[in-house]
């Protein structure tokens, strides 16, 4: 009896689940698309920038190692971004998220891309 009683409610599950994945409109998911490409595109250029060594010609990053850290630090997370950018998120709510997110976020990743650069 208790196996039935718990076999049933896995079935509600599985059932609620199925039926809150209804379609996304095109324009939420073009949206949140638009506003994750961008705010990560933003935090690749601000990364860059920042992690750009202090001498000006890169022959010199063997003679300061914290340069050369901070380059390579740097290297790797705007390549971490990039490879990011072509990822697409699986769950169709993450694009609703990033649209709502993306007013404050984009605002204040810009400011803080100005204010650095």
């Amino acid at each position: 009896m208790m196996d039935c009683a718990m076999h049933t409610n896995t079935n509600v599950q599985v059932d609620r689940a199925r039926k809150t994945k209804s379609k996304l409109p095109v324009s939420i998911k073009l949206g949140g698309a638009a506003v994750r490409a961008i705010f990560l595109v933003v935090l690749t250029v601000l990364t860059a920038r920042v992690a750009s060594p202090q001498i000006e010609n890169f022959y010199s990053l063997l003679e300061t190692p914290g340069d050369l850290i901070r380059v390579a630090l740097g290297f790797g997370v705007c390549a971490w971004f990039i490879v990011n950018l072509f990822i697409l998120p699986k769950d169709p709510d993450a694009y609703r998220t990033w649209l709502y997110l993306g007013i404050a976020i984009l605002p204040l990743s810009l400011l803080c891309a100005i204010v650095v650069w």
